[in-house]
């Protein structure tokens, strides 16, 4: 195994805040995010997303999710945290009341079977578009920042739309926000 797979195994858990600091001011509040850009990949904030999903659910997670009006929900997936909203939020000029967090960035939840006048309307091309299944996305931006303490960070931001049966009937359209830790020798 790879150093770099070795450091991709250690999870956002591990990484984020490493990443978090290098990239962003130490007084970064994530109640001042606003959710609607951060779904809509109008903000770049990939260790900004990283503090706002440890701020969820960390010890002020209750304060945090009061503070968007969040009130979680099933998902049915293992791979989303989903939450129904106070109000709702207008993304992709559309309303919603649901929206879930994934591990790499929020979701908005839109009641919308087909995804494909979406994925044209913001230029999202499929990678997969079965039956039953469509999974696209479109590249926003990707950086690459070597630090002084011979790591490299690669920031990767992408538009996302896509269907999952854990919610029938739904569009999924968001943001995903990627930073890896990739030590000196292993990015060569």
């Amino acid at each position: 195994m790879t150093r770099s797979l070795r450091a991709a195994c250690l999870g956002v858990a591990l990484l984020a805040p490493v990443a978090a600091r290098a990239q962003e001011p130490a007084e970064f509040d994530p109640a001042t995010l606003d959710m609607a850009k951060l779904i809509e990949c109008r903000t770049y904030a990939p260790a900004q997303y990283n503090a706002l999903a440890f701020w969820l659910v960390g010890d002020n997670g209750k304060a945090a999710r009061e503070r968007f009006g969040l009130s979680e929900t099933k998902s049915g997936n293992p791979m989303l945290k989903a939450y129904a909203l106070k109000t709702p939020l207008t993304v992709f000029g559309r309303q919603t009341r649901q929206i879930a967090f994934a591990s790499s960035g929020p979701l908005a939840i839109l009641d919308e079977a087909d995804p494909h006048p979406l994925a044209r309307e913001l230029g999202v091309e499929p990678a997969v578009d079965v039956p039953g299944k469509f999974l696209g996305e479109r590249e926003i931006s990707a950086s690459s920042e070597k630090g002084g303490d011979g790591m490299t960070f690669n920031s990767r931001v992408a538009l996302n739309v896509s269907t999952v049966t854990s919610h029938p009937g739904k569009t999924l359209a968001g943001c995903s926000y990627v930073i890896d830790m990739v030590e000196a020798e292993d990015a060569k």
